[in-house]
């Protein structure tokens, strides 16, 4: 986690990194996850009821995203650098713009394998 982070009942997921001056609140954040610095989810709607963001595994947020709830972004989703995120974006989908919208969709990233474990070593 970046300086001045801020994670307020959220939970992030093994392996994600989340940027400096980014605030998370109320939101699920799957594996692998890049937050990039500057995002910030909003989770208070015009009604003053507070509501959820969910991030898949493996996906890529840009920099200044704004990501306003409730929203779901998939599975290897990415969002454009200072997009405003206002619906959902499907798994592998790359969302730009303000307000974001689907420009394309990309192949799923594949995790990385674990490490082979090494054999002990035979006795003579």
């Amino acid at each position: 986690m970046g300086n001045f982070g801020e994670v307020k009942a959220a939970r992030l997921g093994a392996g994600t990194k989340m940027h400096h001056f980014s605030y998370i609140g109320d939101a699920s954040v799957g594996k692998r996850v890049n937050i990039g610095a500057g995002t910030i989810t909003m989770n208070y709607t015009a009604k003053r009821t507070k509501e959820r963001t969910e991030i898949g595994d493996d996906a890529f947020i840009g920099s200044d995203s704004l990501l306003r709830a409730p929203i779901r972004i998939g599975k290897g989703a990415i969002t454009g650098g200072g997009s405003v995120v206002t619906r959902d974006v499907a798994d592998g989908a790359v969302a730009v713009g303000v307000p974001a919208r689907t420009i394309k969709r990309v192949a799923p990233a594949k995790p990385e394998p674990a490490p082979a474990k090494a054999e002990p070593a035979k006795k003579r």
